[in-house]
């Protein structure tokens, strides 16, 4: 089914998120209560709500998108192109800009978000800042009375899975069984909240988060027995 796919009708998208405030101190106190309940069962004992807090960005009630960067295939006759582009700045204008895209250019039936892990993360993510920053959802993010095979989500953990769903495998790894050379990263997700607020480094974390969405592309075509992107063939597009 794969190969029916046209490269050219997928966006391939990554987010990364903080959390809302740089400590936990930062909250207010209904917040911080109601954070400590969240992640009650997720904590070991020993492990308190403040120390916790540093995974917040995990959920959208508690978090929020820095930046969703996006690739896609172009052709010309023979020639092949993935331009990758990011949205950033305040999450109300990302989400705002995102929207748009889809609207402008990915809204037909034949149109397919992919995201690695999107289905757990990335698209239902997305949904939530968008109700909570009152912004209607677009078509491709509304869930509601669409049976699973009308859903428009493609998604590399749940194509490696093949059925297997109690399988987790990261990106990384991923790329790594499949040969897919490694992009030269200098951080990874655990260190975006650190760079973020202690070191006010957005275009480290814009620059990793498009790596992402390439290797992703790149995982795709490797399941499809196709051949790589080349470093020629990946464009930056500046919004």
């Amino acid at each position: 089914m794969l190969y029916k796919l046209n490269l050219d009708h997928i966006l391939f998208l990554d987010i990364e998120t903080v959390p809302q405030s740089r400590l936990f101190t930062d909250l207010d106190e209904t917040s911080q209560v109601l954070w400590e309940q969240k992640t009650q069962y997720q904590r070991k004992e020993e492990i308190s709500a403040e120390d916790f807090y540093e995974r917040a960005g995990i959920w959208a009630e508690f978090g929020k998108i820095l930046c969703i960067s996006v690739g896609y295939f172009t052709f010309k006759g023979d020639s092949r192109s993935f331009r990758v582009t990011s949205f950033h700045g305040e999450e109300i204008q990302i989400l705002k800009q995102f929207k748009q895209l889809l609207k402008d250019h990915f809204s037909q039936t034949k149109h397919l978000l992919c995201a690695h892990n999107g289905k757990e993360f990335d698209f239902p993510y997305i949904a939530r800042r968008m109700v909570i920053n009152g912004i209607n959802l677009p078509y491709k993010l509304d869930l509601f009375g669409k049976k699973p095979w009308e859903v428009p989500h493609l998604d590399t953990l749940e194509l490696w899975k093949f059925g297997d769903y109690k399988h987790y495998t990261s990106l990384k790894l991923l790329a790594h069984v499949l040969g897919i050379p490694s992009p030269k990263e200098d951080m990874d997700g655990s260190m975006v909240k650190d760079v973020f607020y202690e070191e006010n480094g957005l275009d480290r974390i814009i620059t990793y988060c498009e790596l992402d969405v390439v290797t992703t592309a790149q995982i795709f075509l490797r399941m499809r027995n196709e051949e790589l992107l080349s470093d020629e063939e990946i464009v930056k597009i500046i919004p």
